[in-house]
C-alpha cells in the first residue's frame, strides 16, 4: 500500500509538472511570434479566458479518455504511467503549438484566416458528431425526447460530415489509431504522443472562432490545466472518468454548441471573405 501512494504521488506530481512546463514553453512560443506579426498575442491570464479553455477541452476529451484508459491499462505500473503522462502531455501541447503558429501568421491574410476558419468548424461539426456516438438512442431508460432529439441531430450531423468527407479524413486521421502494449519506455512515450497529438490539431483546431472573443494565451493555459485535470481524476479512477465524460446529457449539449459555434465560424469566414 506504502509503495502505491509513492507510485501515485509521484504520477500526479508529474502531471502538475508537465503541465507547469508546457505552459512556459507556451509563453515562449508566444513571445517569439510576437516579435515576427504586427497583431500581438497578450500575455494576460485572465481567468475567464483559462474557464472557457479548460471547459471546452473537458468537453472534446471523450475519445482521449477512453484512450488513455486503455493505454493505462495496457501498460501498467510507474514507468507506465510516467511514459503516458510525458508522451500525452506533450503530443496535446505541440499539436496546440502547431495550431497556434499556423494561425498567427493566417491571421494577417484574410482568405487564409477564413479557410482556417472553415476547416476549423468542419472539424466541430465531426466532434458534435463523435460526442454523440457515445449516446445510445436506444437505452429505455432515456426519455422518448431525449432519444428522438438526439436520433434526429445525430442523422443530420452524419449528412454534413459524408459531405465534407474528402477533407476530414486528410483532417481527422486520429480514428484509425489502435492502443497497444509496448515493450520499451521509447516505444510507449511515441504512442503516448501520437494521438493526443492528432486530438490537439483536430480539437483546438476547432476553437478558432472562439479566438475572436477570447485571449488565445489565456485559453491554451486552459486546455493545458484541463489535460492535467483529466489525467489526474484518470490515474485515480479511469473507469469512472470515462463515464462521466460520456454522460449523454453533457454529449447532447455538447454537440449542440458545437454546432453552433461552427456557424459562429462559417458567419466569420463569410465576413472575412467578402466583407473586408
Amino acid at each position: 500500500m506504502k509503495q502505491r501512494l509513492q507510485n501515485q504521488a509521484i504520477a500526479l506530481s508529474l502531471t502538475a509538472i508537465t503541465c507547469a512546463v508546457m505552459v512556459v514553453i507556451l509563453w515562449v512560443e508566444v513571445v517569439l511570434l510576437n516579435k515576427v506579426t504586427s497583431e500581438k498575442i497578450l500575455l494576460h491570464v485572465r481567468l475567464g479566458d483559462v474557464l472557457v479553455g479548460l471547459t471546452i477541452y473537458l468537453k472534446t476529451a471523450i475519445d482521449f479518455a477512453i484512450f488513455i484508459g486503455r493505454l493505462m491499462d495496457k501498460n501498467p505500473g510507474l514507468k507506465g504511467r510516467i511514459g503516458i503522462e510525458i508522451g500525452t502531455a506533450l503530443g496535446n501541447a505541440v499539436g496546440t503549438f502547431a495550431i497556434l503558429l499556423i494561425w498567427t501568421f493566417f491571421k494577417e491574410v484574410n482568405w487564409l484566416l477564413a479557410i482556417m476558419i472553415i476547416i476549423a468548424a468542419l472539424v466541430l461539426v465531426r466532434l458534435a458528431q463523435d460526442s454523440l456516438d457515445h449516446v445510445n438512442t436506444k437505452n429505455p431508460n432515456y426519455p422518448k425526447w431525449f432519444s428522438k432529439l438526439t436520433t434526429i441531430f445525430d442523422n443530420f450531423l452524419r449528412l454534413a460530415n459524408r459531405m465534407f468527407e474528402p477533407i476530414l479524413s486528410k483532417v481527422l486521421p486520429s480514428h484509425s489509431l489502435k492502443v497497444e502494449a509496448k515493450n520499451t519506455f521509447l516505444s510507449l512515450l511515441v504512442m503516448s504522443f501520437t494521438v493526443p497529438f492528432i486530438l490537439g490539431l483536430d480539437d483546438f483546431a476547432g476553437y478558432v472562432p472562439l479566438f475572436n472573443i477570447v485571449n488565445v494565451f489565456g485559453f491554451a493555459i486552459g486546455v493545458f490545466v484541463g489535460h492535467m485535470i483529466l489525467n489526474i481524476f484518470l490515474y485515480i479512477s479511469p473507469s469512472r472518468t470515462i463515464k462521466a465524460v460520456k454522460n449523454p446529457i453533457i454529449a447532447l449539449f455538447g454537440s449542440i454548441a458545437f454546432v453552433l459555434l461552427a456557424v459562429w465560424g462559417f458567419v466569420e469566414a463569410y465576413k472575412l471573405l467578402f466583407l473586408h
